[in-house]
């Protein structure tokens, strides 16, 4: 077995290991979820809130394990093909250098700057770094997008069965909807009064 064909059974081994951890964090949001369920029917908003917080970080964590595991598996695919073709370049072998630790370390940063450097190899390649280096910086921060949060949360008293009227700040519940309404009867007389004056 040739050193880049060790290579390619690791980063394949690499892809298999990360879904498997999308899928775990995918049981621990679930988890989660049952935690707001049971935090929300006791009237226990603030455990409610952190148990949501933390499943939707699960289910950022399960899309961007997922996501490189496929980057990955992309990656394998095209080293593969250099195998067979015999078209693995001295550059590309000194990639490799190091790539276990890395591939071990399950630290996707890491694997991506990993990647960055394989797929620079591949002149051809298809998938844009870029984006998904976006994607991973964005969703690899530790905030939690309190809308999802609440919106997590009222979907799990709606399951429960409780009409959870999150303490929202006083006259805001519906007031959207009427002041929209209200902006329009506005501009509605303004529009009156205008032709009344031309008459």
């Amino acid at each position: 077995m040739s050193s880049m064909e060790k290579n390619l059974f690791n980063l394949k081994f690499a892809a298999k290991e990360l879904q498997r951890s999308s899928k775990k964090c995918d049981k621990e949001e679930k988890a989660e979820k049952a935690k707001v369920k049971k935090a929300v029917q006791k009237g226990n908003m603030e455990v409610a809130r952190i148990h949501a917080e933390n499943a939707i970080r699960q289910k950022n964590q399960s899309v961007n394990f997922l996501r490189m595991s496929a980057r990955v598996d992309a990656v394998a695919a095209r080293v593969q093909t250099a195998v067979t073709m015999n078209k693995v370049t001295k550059s590309m072998a000194g990639v490799v250098k190091g790539m276990d630790a890395t591939l071990k370390s399950m630290n996707l940063e890491k694997i991506s700057a990993l990647m960055d450097k394989f797929e620079r190899q591949f002149e051809t390649l298809d998938v844009q770094t870029a984006q998904m280096e976006d994607t991973m910086s964005s969703t690899t921060t530790l905030t939690t997008p309190q809308g999802q949060v609440d919106a997590l949360m009222m979907e799990m008293a709606d399951e429960a069965g409780l009409d959870l009227n999150m303490e929202l700040p006083q006259g805001q519940t519906g007031s959207v909807g009427a002041s929209v309404a209200s902006t329009e009867q506005d501009e509605l007389s303004q529009r009156l009064a205008k032709l009344r004056d031309q008459v």
